[in-house]
């Protein structure tokens, strides 16, 4: 019988990519996600009938334990960069992995894979670092052999870094950026796929596995190559921590009293992370224990960040047409 996997966030931006490859493996695919009509996109990943989204609600564990039903594996993609009414760092992060997990366990489920995040830290200075670092442990304590996955800055076409940067890049000669000196390690989307599905399928050892890029760059220089790949000049200005801080403490309080309806810029708990670099530790297991090659920046983001040029997709065109002769 065909195998069954139960993806949590299966329709987020790492989720869609792990599901496509778990489906290209000939898995059978359940994609657990809080709005299902909003993810019927995965259902073209495979054969009909092949890729199903249903709903659940990771904060239940009635809910967890029905979309776990009958599976031969889970994959847990949740997570959150700012928290948003009751799904806080502690809910989605600590209490939703020791979830899963422990339902897991329970059900006899023998494979989990969970995505967590380089930084994920017991004694971090913010709670996104903290709550990444509980929900491992609470990972490993009901399922020992689990593996964990620990992605750098992820980038693709639908990611939240680059695209927003080049898009605040439209609307004038400043982008400013908080940390401008951290050092991260970016990861193309599509490899976190390919391991995640190696080591589902059971064809990588599990393990801890800390995964970025080939290249290692401060924002700064991140920004000054995203600004080539869509061709605008722009100053990069840093902002300090102090700074950061305060607009972060404001950004938190127009969210909080708009019930979340004005989404924060930038939270306190962003700019405590983005004092921390961001890179691969010493002596840890990485893609090259996989034998996957990272992607590099360069072979990816003018694919996607293309529409942020000042003529679009017509930017090739113009270069073209400059070169000819009257």
């Amino acid at each position: 019988m065909t195998k069954l996997v139960t993806i949590y966030g299966g329709s987020g931006f790492v989720g869609r990519y792990i599901a496509r490859r778990m489906a290209k493996e000939g898995w059978r695919v359940r994609v657990a996600v809080r709005r299902p009509h909003e993810a019927i996109f995965v259902k073209p990943y495979g054969v009909v009938g092949q890729v199903e989204p249903i709903f659940c609600n990771i904060r239940n564990d009635i809910s967890v334990r029905d979309a776990m039903r009958g599976a031969d594996a889970v994959i847990n993609c949740v997570g959150i960069l700012a928290e948003s009414g009751k799904n806080t760092f502690e809910a989605v992060q600590s209490d939703g992995a020791d979830r899963v997990a422990r339902i897991a366990a329970e059900t006899g489920v023998p494979t989990l894979v969970h995505i967590s995040a380089i930084g994920a830290d017991a004694d971090g200075d913010s709670i996104y670092q903290r709550t990444k670092a509980e929900g491992e442990k609470a990972v490993l304590a009901h399922m020992p052999n689990a593996t964990i996955l620990r992605p750098s800055v992820v980038f693709g076409a639908e990611d939240e870094f680059f695209n927003r940067f080049a898009n605040m890049s439209r609307f004038g000669p400043i982008l400013p950026v908080v940390g401008a000196g951290t050092k991260f390690q970016p990861v193309y989307v599509d490899d976190i796929a390919k391991a995640a599905t190696l080591l589902t399928t059971g064809k990588a050892a599990p393990g801890l596995y800390e995964l970025g890029g080939p290249d290692v760059n401060t924002f700064r220089d991140l920004m000054k190559h995203m600004l080539t790949v869509i061709r605008r000049r722009r100053l990069i200005v840093n902002i300090p921590f102090f700074a950061a801080t305060i607009m972060g403490a404001m950004f938190d309080l127009v969210n909080k009293i708009s019930f979340g309806l004005i989404p924060a810029q930038v939270t306190r708990d962003q700019v405590k992370n983005l004092r921390n670099d961001n890179v691969v530790s010493d002596g840890v297991k990485t893609f090259e224990d996989l034998g996957i090659t990272p992607t590099a920046l360069e072979a990816v983001l003018p694919d996607y960040l293309w529409r942020f040029r000042p003529s679009g997709q017509y930017a090739n065109i113009k270069d073209s047409a400059k070169n000819l002769r009257v």
